[in-house]
């Protein structure tokens, strides 16, 4: 299975500006700039889009894990937060928090804790970023 995306970048690094595109229409010549990357200009940028991945792809991996474990989830939702700093190879993803809330009835917080840990350490996108990223992961078990 394979997945792309692509982008174009036209000009200079801190005049220029850019476009992302996926096959499937979500991204669609969505616009970026350096602005939008390294200052807070409204607008996405990488580290966003791989935020959202990693928060669906969690979100995705942990239901997995609950429903396996015999405690089907009704509802997980997951907040990705990644942290980009200037480190002596330049700029980097440094760290990723994963949060998540979910109402899984019947199920013990041990359990709870343990398919959470399971899904942040084993999601195919945790499992990329991992060598690079520290992911940390606040879960909540939702009544």
């Amino acid at each position: 299975m394979e997945r792309q995306a692509s982008a174009v970048w036209n000009g200079t690094l801190k005049e220029g500006n850019g476009t992302m595109s996926a096959p499937s229409g979500v991204l669609k010549d969505a616009q970026y700039t350096w602005g939008q990357r390294f200052a807070e200009d409204p607008g996405t940028n990488p580290e966003e889009l791989i935020a959202a991945a990693h928060a669906g792809c969690f979100s995705m991996a942990f239901s997995g894990k609950l429903t396996t474990a015999g405690f089907p989830p009704e509802r997980i939702a997951t907040t990705a937060t990644v942290t980009l700093e200037k480190t002596d190879a330049g700029m980097s993803i440094t760290k990723i928090h994963l949060s998540t809330r979910a109402k899984v009835p019947n199920v013990s917080q041990a359990v709870f804790d343990e398919q959470a840990e399971s899904a942040r350490s084993g999601c195919p996108v945790s499992r990329l970023l991992a060598p690079a990223a520290t992911i940390t992961l606040d879960a909540t078990l939702e009544t």
